[in-house]
């Protein structure tokens, strides 16, 4: 096979597992938002509601491994969360995930859909500083650049969010930490796993077992458990369909997300991220009738702009690390 051909399917690939990111994820982001805030659920139990996602997807996992064990083709890769090789790879990891996917519920809850674009737009910003202090990366000032445009066009969301009234310190500040779990875990994602033989499967089901373990105390002592005591729609099956298909969605964009990391990069992977919560806030602000200013939207192009920007200064300066290196090499 020619190597057009091959890099022709190589880019299918990557543009089939991007495309399959996006729709999962906007899916599970709406599916969450009708748990955490619609008038037809009414459940404040945001911890429980990531608890259950995580149970659902630790179902789904033990599912497949049964199906390993029948069927030949099919193969399930071997390996146990309870072990000390296991809690000293992968629990660092899973804390991150579960930080990430805990927040980003918060900032749901507590902020309409619209907003998850200019409350997690700083997922490249912390990238980029996690990138320099942890891998010593060099940062170009075009880089830096990039990053302060960024930071104001959030900044200019979150003044007209107050402008319009609908700001919220919870929902602005769970995006920032979500913004931040995301870069940790897209980076050492791509360090985990290698020690999990580039097992995205066992790395989900990891993540899953982990996080349920890491929930338990923090549903208990937030009161949660006395809420879902008295719940009215605690024996409704259209809730618990609800929720079963939220897990279903949670395992699936865990799945994608380190997926889209191991064909691409934790740089790409946060790029696409901020291009799909782009087009998930145009379709949430039409979907729940949201009325923004020009300066909201503004703001968005702003920090659109500044990512597109960064990308292309990134490929510009891996173009020329590239050609520097065959370069050097002997001829």
């Amino acid at each position: 096979m020619k190597a057009s051909t091959l890099l022709f399917f190589q880019y299918v690939h990557v543009f089939c597992v991007v495309a399959l990111y996006w729709v999962v994820s906007i899916i599970t982001v709406f599916l969450n938002k009708t748990l955490l805030s619609s008038e037809s659920v009414d459940l404040n139990a945001p911890f429980f509601i990531v608890w259950y996602q995580c149970f659902v997807s630790i179902i789904i996992c033990l599912f497949f491994k049964g199906v390993s064990a029948a069927v030949p083709n099919f193969k399930f890769p071997e390996g146990s969360p309870f072990t000390i090789s296991s809690l000293s790879k992968v629990l660092p990891v899973s804390i991150l995930f579960t930080s990430m996917i805990v927040f980003n519920n918060l900032c749901l809850k507590y902020a309409g859909v619209a907003f998850y674009f200019i409350g997690r737009s700083l997922t490249t910003v912390f990238n980029v500083a996690l990138t320099h202090y942890l891998l010593q990366e060099v940062v170009s000032q075009q880089a830096l650049t990039c990053c302060v445009v960024i930071v104001l066009g959030f900044f200019v969301g979150v003044d007209q969010e107050s402008v319009l009234g609908t700001f919220s310190l919870v929902s602005t500040f769970s995006g920032l930490m979500g913004s931040f779990s995301l870069a940790m875990y897209s980076i050492q994602t791509k360090k985990v796993l290698p020690a999990l033989g580039h097992q995205i499967w066992l790395l989900s089901y990891f993540n899953n077992v982990y996080a349920c373990i890491l929930l338990m105390p923090v549903i208990i002592f937030s009161g949660e458990l006395s809420l879902l005591r008295e719940y009215p729609l605690l024996h409704d099956g259209y809730f618990w369909s609800l929720m079963t298909l939220s897990g279903v969605c949670g395992f699936s964009i865990g799945y994608v997300t380190s997926l889209q990391i191991k064909v691409t990069s934790p740089l790409t992977h946060n790029i696409s991220g901020t291009a799909k919560a782009c087009a998930q806030t145009v379709l949430g602000s039409f979907f729940y009738s949201e009325k923004k200013n020009v300066l909201w939207w503004l703001s968005n192009v702003i920090i659109l702009g500044g990512s597109a920007a960064y990308t292309a200064v990134r490929q510009q300066e891996m173009k020329e690390r590239f050609e520097r290196g065959m370069s050097s090499l002997p001829r």
